[in-house]
């Protein structure tokens, strides 16, 4: 099906790796069904597209995609997807994950996800944010880069202490 590698970008956009370590909460996510909802379809087998319009919604278990377009090229051929670009309003939330940007690129081939357009990502309290997002799926790292208007911020909360910084007295 044209869609499945939509699957992987829904797998590949948990980003647990640009703030923690991954837990393993994807695994079995490509055998769920995908859900996505627009406005508007337009299907262009010439150019090998499919473009989702007008508040696109996508699911697949618990992982959402919010945009409004998003756009999936995908091989002649093969019919496999080769990227899947979401723009505008990009939102994508998992649990107490969220990632936020004005624009999402994912390449199959290449197993990399960038976000940029004031990226953002958040896990809980902690958020990390720069000019753009890297996220190598294969390698489960991820590399945030910043410019000279837009510096890289992360804000990273210590895992087991209160929010006073455990020096509360019980």
């Amino acid at each position: 099906m044209m869609l499945r590698g939509l699957s992987a970008l829904f797998l590949c956009f948990v980003l647990v790796g640009t703030l923690a370590a991954a837990d393993g909460s994807g695994e079995g996510r490509g055998n769920l069904p995908i859900q996505i909802k627009s406005n508007e379809l337009f299907a262009d087998n010439a150019t090998h597209t499919a473009t989702f319009s007008g508040k696109v919604v996508a699911r697949q278990g618990d992982i959402t995609i919010y945009c409004d377009r998003l756009v999936i090229t995908y091989g002649e051929k093969s019919q496999e997807v080769e990227t899947v670009e979401a723009f505008g309003n990009v939102r994508i939330a998992q649990g107490n994950r969220l990632g936020l940007a004005a624009h999402a690129l994912y390449e199959n081939g290449k197993g990399k996800i960038v976000l940029d357009g004031s990226p953002k990502v958040f896990q809980g309290d902690d958020v990390v944010s720069g000019k753009v997002i890297t996220y190598f799926v294969n390698e489960q790292k991820s590399v945030v880069t910043g410019g000279p208007e837009s510096r890289v911020e992360a804000v990273i909360h210590p895992k087991g202490k209160g929010k006073d910084g455990g020096t509360a007295k019980p």
